[in-house]
């Protein structure tokens, strides 16, 4: 339906004029006061500026007609909106129940959509488990084509402690040593590896075994190259530093030389301490030689505090582990020659060892000293006991004559003869010690150290005043008949006018002036010369005799005494040794 509209006049054309201009005033005022709340007119909006433009263009008479318009436009389009509506309500209808069935699947929905919010958790975690899982099998597919790739190499890296052991066994140490330091650079490139810190701790197991070889090849019998050689290898390896090192050496060394002493046999004393001495001489020459080939810069031979005397307190230690052996195994050795090449040795090895600052020939005589006295000490006690047996159990029975100085006096080339008297055989305790004397000075004179000539000198005499005490004592205690008593007489004689000369001579033989050394202790035997000058009792017809079982014989114990203040006849006896009856002297 269509409204007439009016044609206004110029009055009202005016007014309208002049209202719009008012009204444009207002406006403007109000749209500069109102400017941030144009949002919330209710023709603001873009659809709405054709009416509003409308609008402005409409006369105040129009503008006051304008609600009634809109409401007949409004009653219009709302009864074009029943007709449309009954023409089409199935199509409403249907729209209604759509509305409807879609309100319930929506519910449906948001009941569903809270359940899957509900679970989102889960499956944001679940993906990322597999997430992480899959990288992980990701990671190690590709390690394990990586693997693959590099399957040999890894292989010679893994074989490498097994080869470096062959290396070892072999004796190819450089070889060895080339491998250990390639492991070694690995180690320090790719040291968050765990397999190539388990190969450095395999090569670190096998390179300790290297040194434990190297160190018992020290410990053999190696010459100087060699020694060098392996040196040049430890120092390489790192594991010892110079001190230590040194030390080292001198350890496996010492070890060498005990070696080669514990193979001699210590039940033969001669034998060992010869092993021993040629040992030490050439032994621990090799090894100060070595010592200071191999370590030039040390100069404990000339400057014992250089390096703190390592060579010279190892070397000083070493002579003297020699020097306590020959003072353990000397006293061990019965006889002069041995003791006199074991000193001829011992001073060769001094001297040898000399050229290397280690001569200790001054600490040598205190030792064969005590031997050599020790055994002629033992000698001359061996012969005064042998004597005191032999007299013990002696028979006094005349013996055939093998001749003796008609003079009673001993012969005068008996002081440059060193043969034993022949006299002697008609006194076999006199012989004995004799033999005895003669054994002593064979052992001596290989031996005899010239600072001992007066102590062996003394030994010498106490032996022989042991044998005068003891004849003495004899005579004391025993009880002779005449026929035992002139044999015995005979003997202490022979003691005093042969043995005693020719001990002093064969004494002479082994020290120059030695006999001087004898004989000026003759007045110690003048117990024996008064045996020759002492009375003799005329036996009282009176006589007890009394039972004593020594020499398997009856001694008569004399009762009877001399007369009072009278002088009785001495009794003359001949020389031991005299050819016809000459009577030399009373007793």
């Amino acid at each position: 339906m269509e409204v007439e509209r009016p044609n206004p006049s110029p009055a009202t054309l005016d007014r309208r004029s002049s209202s719009m201009e008012l009204e444009t005033e207002s406006r403007e005022q109000e749209q500069e006061q109102d400017s941030n709340h144009q949002l919330l007119l209710p023709l603001a909006g873009a659809a709405y500026q054709p009416y509003v433009s409308e609008l402005l263009s409409f006369s105040i008479e129009r503008l006051h007609k304008e609600p009634e318009l809109l409401k007949v436009e409004a009653e219009r389009v709302s009864r074009q909106m029943q007709e449309v509506a009954v023409e089409n309500y199935s199509a409403f209808i249907s729209a209604a129940e759509a509305i409807s069935f879609v309100k319930c699947q929506l519910e449906d929905f948001d009941k569903h959509l809270e359940s899957l919010i509900t679970e989102i958790p889960n499956l944001t975690t679940g993906c990322t488990e597999f997430i992480e899982s899959a990288q992980q099998i990701l990671e190690q597919r590709r390690l394990n084509q990586t693997l693959l790739a590099n399957h040999s190499t890894l292989l010679d890296l893994l074989e490498i402690p097994q080869l470096m052991d062959t290396c070892i066994r072999n004796g190819n140490y450089d070889e060895a040593l080339d491998l250990e330091a390639f492991v070694h650079k690995l180690s320090k490139l790719h040291s968050e590896l765990p397999i190539i810190q388990a190969l450095a701790t395999d090569v670190k197991k096998t390179t300790q075994s290297l040194v434990s070889q190297l160190l018992q090849k020290l410990r053999s019998n190696i010459q100087l190259s060699e020694c060098l050689r392996i040196v040049a290898h430890l120092r390489r390896i790192g594991v010892f530093g110079e001190s230590e090192l040194r030390l080292q050496f001198l350890r496996c060394r010492e070890s060498w030389i005990s070696s080669s002493l514990s193979d001699l046999d210590k039940l033969n004393p001669y034998e060992y301490l010869r092993g021993t001495v040629n040992c030490y001489r050439t032994n621990l020459f090799d090894v100060v030689t070595q010592y200071r080939a191999i370590f030039s810069n040390d100069k404990s031979g000339s400057d014992e505090n250089y390096d703190g005397g390592l060579l010279f307190s190892w070397a000083i230690s070493q002579i003297k582990n020699h020097l306590f052996t020959l003072e353990e195994m000397l006293p061990k050795i019965g006889d002069g020659v041995s003791l006199s090449n074991i000193l001829d040795n011992s001073m060769y090895c001094a001297t040898g060892l000399g050229l290397v600052g280690l001569d200790f020939r001054g600490l040598l005589p205190p030792l064969f000293e005590s031997a050599v006295f020790n055994l002629f000490s033992k000698n001359m006690s061996t012969a005064v006991e042998n004597f005191q047996v032999v007299l013990d159990s002696h028979r006094w029975v005349p013996m055939p004559s093998v001749g003796f100085g008609s003079n009673g006096s001993v012969d005068e080339t008996l002081k440059d003869d060193v043969t034993p008297p022949f006299v002697l055989m008609e006194h076999p305790p006199l012989a004995v010690f004799v033999n005895g004397v003669c054994a002593a000075m064979n052992e001596l004179r290989p031996c005899a150290p010239l600072s001992l000539k007066s102590i062996l000198s003394q030994e010498l005499v106490k032996a022989l005043q042991a044998v005068s005490d003891s004849l003495m004592r004899y005579n004391a205690m025993r009880m002779l008949r005449g026929n035992e008593s002139n044999l015995f007489l005979s003997l202490c004689n022979a003691f005093l006018e042969v043995v005693y000369p020719y001990c002093a001579s064969c004494f002479g033989r082994c020290y120059p002036n030695g006999s001087a050394l004898i004989t000026e202790h003759k007045s110690s035997f003048d117990g024996i010369s008064q045996l020759f000058t002492a009375p003799v009792s005329k036996p009282n017809p009176k006589i007890e005799r009394r039972q004593s079982v020594e020499n398997g014989s009856t001694a008569l114990l004399l009762a009877g005494s001399s007369a009072e203040g009278g002088e009785e006849p001495g009794i003359e006896i001949p020389r031991v040794g005299s050819s016809g009856p000459e009577r030399t002297k009373t007793l």
